[in-house]
């Protein structure tokens, strides 16, 4: 097999799929504030700005920056950790639990539709692929 020249398809047909406004509807989904509600909403309603930094992979004044937006929306807050003073808690408010539902239910309903487009088969073998890629990119393919 020719992996180069599959390569070559494959990095042209990613260009086509990031010029879609649906790709482009996920990818906002996955970074900056939706991403850090999503993030504190799957862990409980609490997280620390440490946690977010490490799975945006972002630095921690981008962080600051964003944490502060959600804070000034009233969609998160930061507290001092009783137990620990040098750690903040972030907790989502009622106004960020109910973001993150919508964002979720929407995110949901725009890859359902994705999914679908690719028929029963292909959506499995996509989501089954993804999760080999995933793996792979965690282990840095090095």
């Amino acid at each position: 097999m020719d992996y180069t020249k599959l390569s070559k398809k494959f990095l042209e047909m990613i260009c086509q799929y990031y010029q879609a406004r649906s790709q482009q509807q996920l990818s906002n989904a996955v970074h900056g504030e939706a991403f850090a509600i999503q993030y504190i909403s799957r862990h409980d309603d609490v997280a620390v700005p440490s946690d977010i930094e490490n799975a945006m992979s972002v630095s921690s004044a981008r962080i600051a920056t964003l944490l502060s937006s959600l804070e000034k929306k009233e969609l998160i807050t930061r507290r001092i950790d009783p137990k620990d003073r040098r750690r903040v808690i972030l907790r989502l408010t009622k106004a960020g639990k109910e973001r993150a539902q919508k964002s979720e239910q929407e995110l949901l309903g725009l890859i359902k539709k994705i999914l679908m487009h690719l028929g029963k088969e292909d959506a499995q073998n996509y989501v089954r692929i993804m999760g080999k890629l995933a793996q792979g990119c965690n282990n840095d393919w090095q």
